[in-house]
């Protein structure tokens, strides 16, 4: 293994404001209509579930939102990540082309990019006087970036967390049980949907789209007590776009080598969007050549295989419609080990970037993953999250597919996969379901 050449920014060098996508977005952006009229949402509709400056920058038009003081300080703690040469895995693949990653999971106390945005979110409901935070959680690694950041603002936190990463990723629960956070298992009896899924089946696999309603519906039993999403929304990718900003900076150290190829997993957005809006806005605004591909898995293919229209973004039908691709929201995908992929549908901002062109999916097997983790894995040491080898999978495809060409590729590493190992020991052992 060859040793990795890094690419750090000080912290003093985290970006000042945020990228917001939609101004530059190709087509208008669609608006989410109320469910009971189908028109335009009233933004003070949505004051019940989320703070107030969380709806403004779901709307903002302006093209670069500035982050408070107080959160860039947060930030500073676990930002900037590194941007790292994949050496290791270029001789392995025997190819051309230069492969980077950005690693949000080395300074992460959670290990996953989801902390960008939590701390965020916690800040702005604790400025306004939110007691308690609701959340659905796939994985664990959001639900677990929340319990982290309410309790550094000293907020409550409950979780709703899908009942098959549940019973698959133990230490996800301990870590959320550990920041004071009350972690349920979804679909569960704290709430009427939840038990009616339950005696239809005791051993429901759940969805992120179940924990959505369950957690929604805690948050509106209690005037303190808000709503907080870990993808999907404006506001959530806009957080992300750390990401992408002092990746395109670190770019500028590596020779002003700037990728082809942009990569990212996509769950529901968040991930692809924090590394990727940046690098697309660029090519919106200047021509930069660039193609961005989101790696989406088979379980829950609605890039690739989903209507593009309005649908709800939670099973009970409880959130207003939003336009995206989806699979309808009553669909239950398989209980795979990437829980945080296990969603119906994706954000509406990069459902137009799609539609358009401008992003291109790909879609991939539970077991394609695994098999491009452990040649990760063994190439450059660090054992990937399931949800982000996906995007490793397509690396290695685009990598090997222009391999004799002298392209550059950047693709998020979202997170470690540490807190992943039973699936890994199935893989192992050949036991995926």
């Amino acid at each position: 293994m060859r040793k990795r050449k890094r690419f750090e920014l000080d912290e003093n060098e985290l970006p000042k404001k945020w990228c917001n996508i939609l101004p530059d977005l190709p087509k208008p952006f669609p608006p989410p209509l109320s469910p009971a009229t189908n028109e335009p949402l009233n933004p003070k509709d949505l004051e019940v579930l989320f703070a107030k400056e969380l709806i403004k920058q779901e709307i903002a038009k302006e093209s670069d939102i500035a982050i408070p003081e107080a959160i860039r300080e947060m930030l500073q703690d676990i930002r900037p990540s590194p941007l790292i040469r994949a050496n290791s895995l270029e001789e392995f693949l025997k190819t051309k082309v230069r492969i980077y990653y950005k690693y949000e999971g080395e300074r992460s106390p959670t290990g996953s990019h989801k902390v960008n945005t939590a701390i965020a979110q916690a800040y702005y409901n604790a400025k306004e006087g939110t007691e308690t935070l609701t959340t659905e959680t796939g994985a664990g690694q959001w639900g677990s970036a929340l319990a982290y950041s309410s309790q550094l603002l000293d907020l409550n936190c409950q979780v709703m967390m899908v009942r098959a990463s549940y019973d698959q990723k133990p230490h996800r629960r301990t870590i959320m049980e550990l920041y004071g956070a009350k972690v349920y298992p979804s679909p569960s009896s704290k709430t009427e949907f939840g038990k009616k899924l339950l005696n239809s089946d005791p051993r429901h696999p759940g969805s992120l789209g179940i924990a959505i309603s369950e957690a929604i519906t805690l948050a509106l039993q209690d005037e303190q007590t808000k709503y907080s999403l870990g993808s999907v929304l404006n506001h959530v990718l806009l957080h992300q776009t750390v990401i992408g900003l002092e990746a395109i900076n670190q770019f500028r150290m590596a020779e002003n080598d700037f990728p082809d190829f942009v990569v990212g997993c996509v769950g529901g957005g968040s991930n692809f969007a924090g590394l990727a809006y940046p690098f697309i806005r660029e090519k919106l605004r200047n021509g930069y050549e660039m193609q961005a591909v989101a790696a989406e898995s088979t379980a829950a293919s609605k890039m690739s295989d989903g209507d593009y229209r309005y649908d709800f973004g939670d099973t009970a039908n409880m959130t207003p419609l939003l336009k995206m691709y989806t699979l309808g929201s009553d669909y239950i995908p398989p209980p795979i080990h990437a829980g945080g992929l296990r969603y119906h549908g994706v954000a509406p901002s990069l459902s137009v970037l799609i539609n358009t062109g401008h992003v291109t999916p790909y879609k991939y097997t539970q077991q394609t993953a695994f098999e491009a983790a452990e040649i990760f894995t063994k190439s450059e040491g660090i054992i990937p999250a399931p949800e982000s080898s996906h995007a490793i999978v397509a690396v290695i495809d685009i990598a090997r597919e222009h391999k004799d060409e002298e392209l550059s590729i950047i693709f998020n590493l979202s997170g470690h996969g540490l807190l992943d190992l039973l699936g890994y020991q199935k893989y192992i052992a050949n036991e995926l379901e």
